[in-house]
């Protein structure tokens, strides 16, 4: 059984997540209606990703007989005003994620909870590939500038990304 302290810290985690899910989301539909196909796609990939996360966290919680409380999702950004604004808003929040899991480590090893910071690893894990994505993408879109045949080859190009389940799902 965790604590009271983790439960509540991963009831907020999952709500962190479910918010990403829904700010990917918000920018996959910016894109489509900037006629960015390959680019809304990625973002429809990371918001299932997103869902995913927050999946593994609450099955986490409901395999420690700790009930999962959602929340309100606050409101999103609507509009970015190109791809790189996209992705290095896309960055900035994953390293926002990152220090939040961070946060549940630091927990977890204070409280010598080593199921949960057995789970944690995953995460951890997670984002470091989650900062090189964006990270990728910003500099990709930065060499790009204004080239409008790179562009619509970076386009096509995050197109191809395809969704694949979180591997702590695919068992479930």
């Amino acid at each position: 059984m965790i604590s009271d302290k983790m439960h509540k810290a991963i009831n907020n985690q999952i709500n962190a997540e479910l918010w990403s899910a829904y700010l990917y989301l918000a920018m996959a539909m910016d894109a489509e209606a900037k006629a960015l196909k390959g680019i809304a796609k990625w973002f429809f990939v990371q918001w299932l990703e997103e869902q995913d996360h927050a999946r593994i966290f609450e099955n986490y919680l409901n395999s420690q007989g700790a009930k999962v409380v959602l929340k309100p999702i606050a409101e999103v950004p609507q509009e970015w005003r190109d791809p790189l604004d996209m992705f290095k808003d896309t960055l900035d929040h994953e390293k926002e994620v990152t220090r939040m899991i961070h946060d549940l480590v630091r927990l977890a090893i204070e409280e010598q909870d080593f199921a949960t910071l057995s789970r944690l690893q995953w995460f951890v894990d997670e984002q470091v590939e989650e900062e090189e994505n964006a990270s990728g993408q910003v500099s990709d879109f930065e060499k790009a500038g204004k080239d409008s045949a790179m562009l619509f080859r970076l386009d096509c190009m995050l197109g191809d990304r395809q969704y694949k389940k979180a591997e702590p799902l695919t068992d479930k």
